[in-house]
């Protein structure tokens, strides 16, 4: 053998123990601070009334939302202004709840985005503008004060005879629009361990997390079950548990997650997850359609008859069946691509997919969870 070709024999065996010696792939995997949140430390709900003025003529119709008026008469009361007993129309008002999420460690100053919705019966909330509106967590204590004007995804526009609307117009949003005024009273400085809430419990996920963190931090993570890892600093380590927190948050873990099937038989969506598997099944599919139309005819009566015209009913409903195919077998479907390919070549519609694996499941050859919306 000449001497390149040998030595390009030897270098392509070489290449060749080099690939096979590598480890496998692995799965996909996630940062830890990804799919898990610390406990205790989460954002919360505020909630308030308010009042939105400069509407064109789209707001609340005093007669059928009383309180609308009766908050517009405090506030003018409050600023010495007594209108009661007078006769008021509020087309230009609207009376909306207003929401915010408050972010955990939110300091005061800081702007937070807001929720605004309609309460009554105005039909567009479009140019309005938001009156100072305070807004308040579940213990009462007021948190936040909101102001400013509605932005408005949709729009609606009418006419005399006819009337064009797009999205909501009755509910709308205003970025940084409340300005946080109290703090939750929280401190990580005081805590000697955290736990980790997984936002999917399970236990080979959870185990994961606690082997990778204690590969980098002696046992410094412990499994307490499938939805928590409590963490605490190595002893004798001089980091405190925060900078323990901030170094494992970036620690990449493969998460497994249980097969799974969710169908929304409103929109026709099928999901499926990567580790749905389907064993030998024979499948026998076909559609049938059956249609129903309604189309009147007029009967006139004879010339120099005295009848009258009549209107008569008429039917016409059609049977349909559709390319249904003969018993076909499914093979077994170890991998999501297989599964796929297998179950498009009976040419099954996504209303008829989730019939079939309804009934698939019925008849155990489905092996995932089929959650239905």
């Amino acid at each position: 053998m000449p001497h390149a070709l040998r030595l390009l024999a030897t270098s392509l065996a070489a290449l060749a123990a080099l690939v096979s010696s590598q480890p496998a792939a692995a799965g996909p995997v996630s940062r830890i601070k990804d799919i898990v949140d610390v406990q205790d430390v989460r954002p919360n709900q505020l909630i308030g009334y308010g009042l939105v003025v400069g509407l064109q003529g789209t707001g609340d119709r005093s007669q059928n939302i009383p309180f609308a008026v009766e908050t517009v008469q405090s506030m003018l009361e409050r600023m010495g202004i007594n209108i009661r007993g007078d006769a008021m129309r509020t087309q230009n008002i609207a009376a909306v709840s207003v929401t915010a999420t408050l972010p955990a460690f939110a300091r005061a100053g800081s702007k937070i985005d807001v929720q605004v919705g309609a309460m009554g019966d105005a039909s567009s909330l479009q140019g309005g503008l938001l009156l100072v509106t305070s807004l308040r967590g579940l213990d009462g204590e007021i948190y936040a004060v909101a102001q400013g004007p509605l932005s408005v995804s949709g729009f609606r526009a009418q006419g005399a005879a006819a009337s064009i609307s797009r999205g909501v117009t009755t509910a709308a949003r205003i970025a940084g629009g409340a300005i946080v005024e109290r703090e939750v009273p929280f401190t990580l400085r005081s805590a000697t361990t955290l736990k980790l809430a997984l936002k999917n419990p399970d236990f080979t996920t959870a185990f994961r997390v606690a082997e990778v963190i204690n590969r980098r931090y002696d046992r410094a993570a412990r499994v307490l079950d499938p939805g928590t890892v409590e963490l605490t600093p190595p002893a004798g380590s001089a980091d405190h548990v925060i900078d323990l927190v901030a170094g494992v948050e970036e620690l990449p873990v493969e998460v497994d997650l249980p097969a799974r099937v969710v169908i929304n038989e409103a929109s026709g969506t099928v999901v499926m997850g990567a580790d749905v598997r389907i064993s030998p099944v024979a499948i026998a599919q076909g559609g049938l359609t059956i249609s129903i139309a309604e189309t009147p005819i007029a009967s006139q009566p004879g010339p120099f008859s005295n009848g009258t015209t009549e209107v008569l009913p008429r039917t016409q409903i059609g049977v349909t069946d559709g390319n249904g195919r003969g018993l076909g077998v499914l093979h077994n479907a170890t991998s999501l691509v297989s599964l796929v390919a297998g179950l498009n070549a009976f040419g099954v519609t996504p209303r008829d997919l989730i019939s079939v694996l309804q009934a698939l499941r019925t008849a155990g050859a489905l092996q995932a969870e089929i959650e239905v919306q």
